[in-house]
């Protein structure tokens, strides 16, 4: 009996643990959370319009924005609306030092076509990572730390939706904007 209730008691002891390891401190979440909700305002429109999404899980935030927004079809330059989206994002990370802002950008599975072969752009990957390029170095001018932002791409890998489908395949085009850490 007693080897029982020591054993409970360790194993108790190791879950408890373990589950306040993966904590975030609570001043990480009033940080991320001030964050959340001065984004939630500042992209009311295009969320209502389904453009952008801002989600708040486990010391991460993450505004993911619809291709569209940012780039033509097929293409990997800013347009002007993406410029205006960047310029909303650019306030709420300007001054963060210790929170690291990762671009991720995503395609669809379509394969890239002759004139993006011209850039040197050979497969959704490189198109992917030359989108979410393209983003980090609109944010560094817009003032945001250098020293705190990344870019990667990953092409079609990790699909929110069907690639069988026009509507799927819209949504899998997307770039993620993450912020990871303490919120300042």
């Amino acid at each position: 009996m007693t080897f029982v209730s020591s054993a409970m008691k360790i194993a108790t002891g190791a879950l408890a643990a373990a589950s306040l390891a993966g904590c975030v401190p609570a001043y990480q979440y009033t940080a991320l959370d001030a964050k959340y909700q001065q984004m939630q305002q500042t992209y009311a429109a295009e969320l209502a319009a389904d453009q952008v999404q801002i989600t708040e899980l486990e010391g991460k935030l993450k505004v993911t924005i619809r291709d569209s927004l940012l780039f033509s079809e097929g293409g990997f330059e800013l347009n002007r609306k993406a410029k205006e989206t960047l310029d909303k994002l650019a306030p709420s990370l300007q001054g963060l030092q210790q929170t690291n802002v990762v671009v991720d950008g995503y395609t669809d599975s379509v394969p890239v076509g002759r004139e993006l072969k011209r850039y040197g752009i050979d497969n959704n990957i490189d198109l992917s990572s030359k989108r979410a390029d393209n983003v980090v170095v609109y944010l560094r001018g817009r003032g945001v730390n250098p020293n705190i932002l990344s870019a990667q791409g990953f092409g079609a890998t990790n699909p929110v939706a069907s690639n069988d489908t026009a509507e799927g395949r819209a949504k899998n085009r997307r770039t993620e904007v993450t912020l990871v850490g303490p919120g300042n």
